[in-house]
């Protein structure tokens, strides 16, 4: 299967800034497979051959480094935000473009909601959910009883899909080993089919397993009788209906203590809604509301009154840069204007960066 495109790209320069010195033909390819499955050897040659001297430097026969970029010397032009509202940068760009091109150790906190069909937020897809006009997103408007919405095909993801679900994974998490500072917390959006591929991708790219947020919510998976036999099998439901959300806790792994970690970067730990109470791993949720979803039309919108308490809690000094490197129209940047902390959002689909021009002040003005 084709991998997305950047994946050998991104996981070489991935290894090469972890690194931080020259390594061999033999030694990049190494890590190149390990991060994203099986890789012939004359891909890494030839993606080293081609980009030598924009992006790397040959050391000597064989072994190559990262180019030091300088002004005078990047061609790439600077990538300038969107909109700024309040504490809050947009930047319309590619996800993985933007964060290669970000400084190291420059984001104190990651609160998102990645696109798990990822064939579902193509340019064609989203073209066709926009106008109503089938595609993947397409699902019976109604049957076995039930009123349906649009949803993202978990269900249906083959194997192929899956591969390049951990690719893309893989990928974000080296990525944000780079920019996150260590103890920084990544939260990550998830659901029960997916969680485990997403969680053992992040970890090859070294960062840490901290456990799971439960969003106790109704959801519109799951419950559902045998489709087009509901009547024939009335007493079964194909699988348990979902009344919880996972979000995923990631961490970069802390700089010696605890202590020591929040007195140097302000990170390492949760932010306690108060001195009495610990942040818990349970949060009651309701769906997202009408009123929201009119303001910020986008099919993966989550609800304020809960973005608000992760957001809030993911920098335990509330110092920092919180960053959404899937930002939608707004959402996670809007909760964190409203908490009162400095955020960066990064997305690549123009009509939604237009719908979160004109959402960000209005969600961050609810009251939630």
């Amino acid at each position: 299967m084709p991998r997305a495109p950047g994946v050998i790209r991104d996981s070489i320069v991935g290894y090469l800034t972890a690194l931080g010195k020259e390594a061999g033909v033999t030694e990049i390819h190494g890590a190149v497979a390990r991060q994203i499955g099986h890789v012939q050897p004359s891909s890494v040659r030839s993606y080293l051959n081609l980009n030598t001297p924009d992006v790397f430097e040959r050391t000597s026969r064989g072994h190559y480094r990262l180019r030091v970029q300088t002004p005078s010397s990047s061609r790439r032009p600077e990538i300038r935000p969107a909109l700024v509202e309040g504490r809050a940068s947009l930047y319309q760009a590619d996800s993985f473009e933007w964060l290669a091109r970000r400084s190291p150790a420059s984001i104190h906190a990651v609160v998102t909601d990645p696109p798990y069909g990822l064939v579902e937020y193509s340019e064609k897809e989203q073209a066709k959910l926009r106008t109503g006009r089938g595609g993947v997103w397409r699902i019976p408007p109604a049957f076995d009883g039930h009123q349906r919405s649009p949803l993202p095909r978990f269900t249906t993801l083959n194997t192929e899909d899956l591969t390049e679900l951990a690719d893309f994974f893989r990928r974000l998490g080296v990525l944000l080993f780079k920019v996150t500072v260590p103890g920084a917390n990544i939260v990550v959006a998830s659901n029960p089919l997916l969680a485990h591929i997403v969680a053992s991708s992040m970890v090859e790219a070294r960062l840490e397993v901290r456990g799971s947020i439960v969003r106790q919510v109704m959801t519109m998976r799951g419950g559902d009788r045998p489709k087009n036999a509901h009547l024939e099998f009335s007493s079964v439901s194909v699988m348990p209906r979902s009344m919880w959300e996972p979000w995923l806790v990631m961490r970069h792994p802390i700089d010696g203590r605890v202590q020591d970690n929040l007195r140097r970067w302000k990170t390492g730990g949760f932010r306690r809604p108060s001195d009495e109470k610990p942040f818990g791993d349970v949060i009651k949720s309701s769906p997202t509301p009408k009123a929201e979803r009119k303001i910020a039309p986008h099919p993966s919108l989550k609800p304020q009154a809960f973005l608000r308490q992760i957001v809030r809690a993911a920098l335990p000094l509330g110092k920092g840069v919180i960053l959404d490197p899937f930002a939608g129209s707004g959402s996670t940047l809007a909760a964190a204007n409203a908490v009162g902390y400095e955020s960066i959002g990064v997305e690549s689909d123009a009509q939604y960066v237009h719908i979160a021009l004109g959402a960000i002040k209005k969600l961050q003005s609810l009251v939630a």
